[in-house]
């Protein structure tokens, strides 16, 4: 059964931009210490600094074997859930609160809405659940 997990949030995208970022406050740096700016220069290394941490988070998650996600669809035996790793079952079942009865999986793997009991249509979208 297909579930709801976190998908990929940080990217190769993210990774490039952060690089366009610390080109951005090297040029910041040059331009502003190369017009008697000083202090101001200041701000370009921070943006290095800034670049520098953000392109080695996106890039080692990008291709890293269990990476963060924001949400992703997947089968159970595809790609686990780091939260749900870190966690365990406790979590979601703190999730559903006391009066929800959900199965394993208890996800509509078509709009992401929490599947009761032994629904065969989601009360959210209406499609058929798989078995």
């Amino acid at each position: 059964m297909k579930s709801i997990k976190p998908g990929r949030g940080p990217s190769m995208m993210g990774g490039a931009m952060s690089i366009g970022m610390a080109i951005f406050g090297v040029l910041w740096t040059v331009v502003v210490l190369g017009s008697g700016g000083g202090i101001f220069a200041a701000f370009g290394l921070v943006f290095i600094g800034i670049a520098i941490v953000q392109a080695v988070y996106h890039f080692k998650n990008a291709s890293g074997k269990n990476r963060y996600s924001s949400f992703d669809i997947v089968d159970g035996q595809e790609e686990p859930d780091p939260l749900n790793q870190r966690y365990g079952a406790a979590f979601e079942d703190a999730a559903a609160g006391p009066s929800a009865q959900a199965r394993p999986g208890a996800f509509c793997p078509y709009c992401g809405a929490r599947v009761e009991g032994d629904f065969a249509f989601c009360n959210q979208c209406g499609k058929k659940l798989p078995d």
